[in-house]
């Protein structure tokens, strides 16, 4: 048993190892990214699951099927960031990653505000005109883009 235990341990330290290489190493940045895609899933969870108002499904409540597009999402954004890591190794720098990872972790923490939101959690008022902003809407929720 102690054998098995070593074996499992050591097998997810090599591939923690190996994938924190290929993220270009644990940063502050990329836990925090981390947390907040945890943060945001759970929050997700809790508005579908507890409050049945998400906007995912047509009842607003749990689907298996939303919980597992986000998690694809999710998914996809760490890809995105191993890509971004990937150029920044080739260019030599250390700029694109951290970029991209920023630019997520605000799409991240806006997704929880409005989590929090679609639970009855007050918003100040300024901070939802700044999402907003950066949404493209207006006041009313109507998009500033024309078709």
């Amino acid at each position: 048993m102690n054998e098995l235990k070593t074996y499992v341990l050591g097998t997810c330290a090599l591939l923690g190892g190996l994938l924190g290489q290929l993220f270009g190493g644990w940063t502050a940045a990329l836990g925090t990214l981390i947390f907040c895609m945890a943060v945001d899933y759970v929050t997700g969870l809790i508005v579908a699951g507890v409050f049945h108002t998400s906007d995912k499904t047509p009842g607003g409540g749990l689907e298996s099927r939303a919980g597992w597009k986000g998690l694809c999402r999710k998914g996809v954004t760490l890809l995105i960031v191993l890509v971004a890591s990937r150029v920044d190794l080739a260019l030599g720098t250390a700029f694109v990653r951290d970029a991209v990872i920023v630019g997520y972790i605000v799409n991240e923490v806006i997704s929880i505000i409005e989590n929090a939101g679609l639970m009855g959690v007050p918003i100040p008022d300024a901070l939802v005109q700044a999402i907003d902003a950066l949404q493209g809407k207006d006041r009313y929720g109507d998009s500033d883009e024309t078709v």
